[in-house]
Formats: C-alpha cells, sequence, structure tokens
C-alpha cells in the first residue's frame, strides 16, 4: 500500500481566454519539484467542476508532479455562457488557451504535460490533441462520452428537429449521484453541490454528437500515449464507441482498461483504486519519444493513395458518385457556382472567391436554389470559417509586428484572388508598410490586380509566382506571410518543405507565418470521385495531413507555432508561427 503523499492546499486562479472570458482554475503545486518539471491537467465531466477532482491530487499520490483543474465555461466558478455562438469547438479552444496559459505562467514544457480527462472532458481532450496536435506526454481518457445514452425513444432526432425549429434551449440533467457512483459520499455531494450545472444547451449537446463520431472515425490522426479507463456498468454513456475509438489510434502505446462493477465517474467511484493505480503507472512510464511525420503520416498517406483508384464502374459504391457527377454537369449548370467550378476546377482562385462571396445566383429559379445548397455544403462553409479564423490572426499578427517597433509587410505566397488578405488588412486598423501578393495562375494575378485597384491599396501588389521554388523569392522581404488553402492540393512532403523553407528564407526573425491546415473531412471521397480541379479537369483529390504532421513540416522548417484556431466542425485550422 502506498504512502500517501501530505496533503497540499490548491491555488485559485483565473485567466482571460481569446475571447475575453474569464475561467476559473485551481493549481496544486508539486510537493517535490523535480527537472524537468511535469504537470497533469485534469478535466472534469459535464455539469460539474473541477473541485470534484480534487480528491484525485492526493490519491495518485505523485508528488514531484504540479496538478491544474479547469472549470470549463459556464460551469462551477467560472464565467461565460453557452450562448449562440458556444459549441463543443469553443470549449476545445479554451482547453488550448488554458494549456498556452499555464505554459507560460509556469515555465512548463509542453512535452512534460499530461491531460487526465473524464466523461465530457474526455471528449474536449481527445478533440484537442486531434485537431491541435500539442505535443503533450500522454493523455488518459475515463468513460470518454463518445456516445450518450439517452433512454428517452428518438430523442436525438427530436432534439435536432427541435433545434431547428425553435433554435437553440436548453435540456436538463436528471442524472442521479447514485447512477455515477457508488460512492455514497459522493454521490449525496452532487445532489446538494451548489456549483453544479444541471440545463445543458441544446446546440452543444448536438455538436458533442458531431465531435465523437469524427474523433472514433478520424481517431487514427492521434499519436500520442494514451490510456483509456473503462467503466464496466456505466449507465451513462455506451461503451461500442469507446472500443473502436481505442481500436482505430495511430498511437503506438495505448491501454485499454476495464474495471467491471464500476460506474461512470470512473475516478470517483467507491472502488478507485484499481483504476487510479493503472493511471499512476501509465503516467510515469510514458516518456518515450513519438516518431517523426516529417516523411508524411501513414494514416493519412494511405488514405490518399486509396483516393487515386478509381472504382470499377460495377461497384455499387461508384454509382451515387456517377449519378453526382451526371447532376453537376447537366442540370448543375444552372448553377453559377458549380457552372464556374466545371470551368475553371473546383479548388481554382475563381470558385473560391465566388464561395467567400456567398451570394446563391443562378439561371432560374432553380439554379438559384442548386446554387444555395452548393453553397452550403459542409466544405464551402469550413472555408468561409477559415478565412474569418485567418483574417483574426492576420490582424493578430500584424499588430504584434507594428507594436514592436517595425514596420509590417505582409506577403501570400498563393493568394488566389486575394480577397482574405485585402480585407482582412482593411478591417485589422494597421496600416502595412507593403503587401505582395502572389500565385501561379495568371487568371487569378489579373483579378488580384483589380482587386488591389478597387481598395485603392497603393502600397500593395500582385505578381505571379511559384509559391515552391526559392529562387522565385529573390527580393522579397516579409514579417507576416501567409499560405491558406495549397498544402492539401500537394501529397508529397518534400514538395512542402520546399516551399516552407523558402517562406523561412525571406520572413525575418521574429516574424510570423500564418499557415491552414485540414486535418479532416467528411467529404474527402466524395470530392476526389466528383470534382475536377483546376490542373486540366484532373479529380479533385487532396492530401489532407494531421495538424501534428503539418506543424512538425512548419517546426523544421524554422518556426514555433504559438497560436491556433479551428473551426467548430474540426475540418480546418489555422496556425500561428513564429520565425526562430
Amino acid at each position: 500500500m502506498l504512502e500517501l503523499e501530505t496533503k497540499r492546499s490548491a491555488l485559485e486562479r483565473a485567466f482571460t481566454t481569446v475571447d475575453g472570458v474569464r475561467l476559473f482554475y485551481r493549481h496544486w503545486p508539486a510537493l517535490a519539484p523535480g527537472k524537468p518539471s511535469k504537470a497533469i491537467v485534469l478535466l472534469h465531466r459535464g455539469h460539474e467542476h473541477s473541485g470534484r477532482l480534487a480528491h484525485l491530487v492526493e490519491e495518485l499520490n505523485l508528488p514531484e508532479w504540479s496538478f491544474f483543474a479547469l472549470d470549463a465555461r459556464a460551469h462551477g466558478r467560472s464565467e461565460g455562457l453557452q450562448d449562440s455562438a458556444t459549441t463543443m469547438a469553443t470549449f476545445v479552444q479554451d482547453l488550448d488557451d488554458f494549456v498556452r496559459h499555464i505554459r507560460t505562467e509556469f515555465a512548463l514544457e509542453e512535452e512534460n504535460l499530461a491531460v487526465v480527462a473524464q466523461s465530457i472532458g474526455a471528449v474536449i481532450a481527445a478533440a484537442w490533441v486531434h485537431d491541435y496536435a500539442p505535443n503533450i506526454r500522454c493523455l488518459v481518457l475515463a468513460s470518454p462520452a463518445f456516445r450518450v445514452k439517452l433512454y428517452v425513444p428518438f430523442a436525438r432526432p427530436a432534439l435536432a428537429l427541435a433545434h431547428l425549429v425553435l433554435g437553440d434551449f436548453f435540456v436538463q440533467s436528471f442524472v442521479k449521484g447514485k447512477a455515477l457512483t457508488q460512492d455514497a459520499g459522493r454521490a449525496a455531494s452532487y445532489e446538494t453541490d451548489p456549483l453544479i450545472k444541471r440545463p445543458i444547451s441544446v446546440r452543444v449537446l448536438l455538436s458533442l454528437d458531431q465531435m465523437a463520431q469524427r474523433l472514433v472515425d478520424d481517431a487514427a490522426a492521434i499519436r500520442v500515449p494514451v490510456q483509456m479507463l473503462i467503466s464496466g456498468s456505466d449507465w451513462v454513456v455506451r461503451q461500442a464507441p469507446q472500443r473502436k475509438f481505442y481500436e482505430r489510434l495511430g498511437s503506438a502505446e495505448r491501454e485499454w482498461q476495464v474495471f467491471p462493477g464500476l460506474r461512470h465517474d470512473t475516478l470517483g467511484e467507491r472502488d478507485r483504486q484499481a483504476p487510479l493505480a493503472k493511471l499512476r503507472v501509465f503516467l510515469e512510464r510514458t516518456f518515450t519519444p513519438k516518431p517523426s511525420l516529417l516523411t508524411g503520416d501513414n494514416f493519412t498517406r494511405g488514405e490518399y493513395a486509396t483516393l487515386q483508384q478509381p472504382l470499377s464502374a460495377w461497384t455499387p459504391r461508384a454509382w451515387p458518385f456517377l449519378a453526382q457527377r451526371i447532376f453537376m454537369s447537366t442540370l448543375g449548370r444552372l448553377s453559377d457556382g458549380m457552372r464556374l467550378g466545371l470551368a475553371t476546377g473546383y479548388d481554382s482562385g475563381s470558385s473560391l472567391d465566388y464561395v467567400y462571396r456567398n451570394q446563391p445566383s443562378g439561371t432560374t429559379p432553380l439554379g438559384k436554389l442548386f446554387d444555395y445548397f452548393y453553397l452550403n455544403a459542409i466544405g464551402w462553409a469550413g472555408v468561409r470559417v477559415r478565412r474569418r479564423l485567418l483574417e483574426e490572426l492576420l490582424g493578430r499578427a500584424m499588430r504584434q509586428v507594428a507594436a514592436s517597433g517595425r514596420a509590417v509587410h505582409v506577403l501570400d505566397v498563393a493568394a488566389g484572388h486575394g480577397r482574405y488578405v485585402l480585407e482582412g488588412v482593411a478591417e485589422s486598423g494597421i496600416t502595412p508598410e507593403s503587401i505582395l501578393l502572389r500565385d501561379f495562375d495568371a487568371a487569378n494575378v489579373a483579378a488580384g490586380q483589380a482587386a488591389i485597384a478597387h481598395h485603392g491599396l497603393k502600397n500593395a501588389r500582385f505578381q505571379k509566382g511559384d509559391a515552391f521554388h526559392a529562387a522565385s523569392f529573390a527580393g522579397v522581404h516579409a514579417n507576416v506571410g501567409i499560405v491558406s488553402g495549397l498544402y492539401e492540393l500537394f501529397p508529397d512532403n518534400v514538395v512542402v518543405s520546399q516551399s516552407l523553407a523558402a517562406l523561412a528564407g525571406v520572413i525575418e526573425r521574429g516574424g510570423y507565418l500564418l499557415y491552414t491546415g485540414q486535418p479532416w473531412h467528411p467529404q474527402l471521397e466524395m470530392i476526389a470521385r466528383t470534382l475536377t480541379s483546376h490542373r486540366g479537369g484532373e479529380p479533385w483529390i487532396m492530401r489532407r495531413r494531421t495538424q501534428e504532421e503539418l506543424d512538425a513540416l512548419v517546426a523544421a522548417a524554422g518556426f514555433r507555432k504559438v497560436e491556433q484556431r479551428t473551426d467548430p466542425t474540426g475540418l480546418f485550422t489555422v496556425s500561428l508561427a513564429e520565425r526562430l
């Protein structure tokens, strides 16, 4: 039997998220600090707060580790509301903000952090690792809520329909403490704790399902060591999706531990000594470095190779794609967007600029209706969110350069028509000394030059240039570089590395690089089988990269990622990196 460490007291602190919300957290400093400093981030389950995880600090008996426990937004003592802008992605962004805060505030290295999370907190932690690719030591998921048990028949479709008709509203959790744990004291305190928040936004609940499904489907993108602690008698969440997630993980080191008889609050159960013992051992041994991804992630490279193989016309799976191609080349031409995509390629600068404008139009009212559905496809909606996030971080980068007393020089190496750069600069309140937009396509260059004239920007110019050849950057100087929506069009990491090296050669030290990623997409096969690219009508086959792979390529070129935004559906990311 382990002798428990001396009980430590929590320091109560708060920090401010990127959208200005104050979040409360508890910090337990290490009793026996070591080198390097190690820390555990604890995430609570839904409705609860960080105080209900305090017992783990003593019971895990890890005196050389410091502990941090966050009250999620609108939970416990944290500020914020589950309002019209809140989805599960909001909580994931909050976690990223929190980790950046404690790394800076307490001089912690990311590779010496472990995350231990329960239930909905475990979904948030898994999404953070998937979408933001932090270089953490390990991830422990206790009874992750990949599929909540709703005992009312047809509850999910009924909630989705009601949300569509009524807008967002709240539902009340009727889960009792005794359904969570057989620890009588904890069950009773759950019923009386004034900080328990039982209402949950239906928008958040529905986005939980969407996020959980993509995490289960795309678990191979997660490569950090993962331990899963599963309660065998869980009345709250289902075990089958947990098992699928585990089996699909890309982690070389992973553990699946099931504890018969335990209820949903795995780490707060009456007989929690068994999972805590497994957790302690896992934390202490997971210091193994991961293999490099510079040559490519086998998971997404294999996916790309599969998409390159045409389907037999006799395969039933090919028939829906054939039907869609026929529709788009006939009736689809009534839609201005589909007609433009057929003419220039759906990935062309002209198509993307049309998507950015987001004004449905077409021949006849039917064509306009087709165009409305085309523009609101999940991928195009995500592209517009990516643009908004890119403009936000572009403004942030320019302000940081200006605050250092330097003139701002902006460079975009594959700008398309340049709309997002020009409008992002206009909205930032910063006047750059120079704006250089480049693109390989002469039609994009001409359209971009017209856009510059329209905006009346005398310090901006647009020229033809190749983002993959360093020699073409001769004489170029920048301290805010941008590469957006480009690298997923090229499968080979060698050419991507060449492009990033060229950017590193022209961005001054202390300058910034904004880069976008596409770590997940639910319609990759549909796009590859039905849409054409700007390259001579070839199929538009995208090579998505996990965020970890993309960040590794950026780091190898001499940049350090300092901030990231992810669109709520998880399709696109925008990252800001500093030139070292």
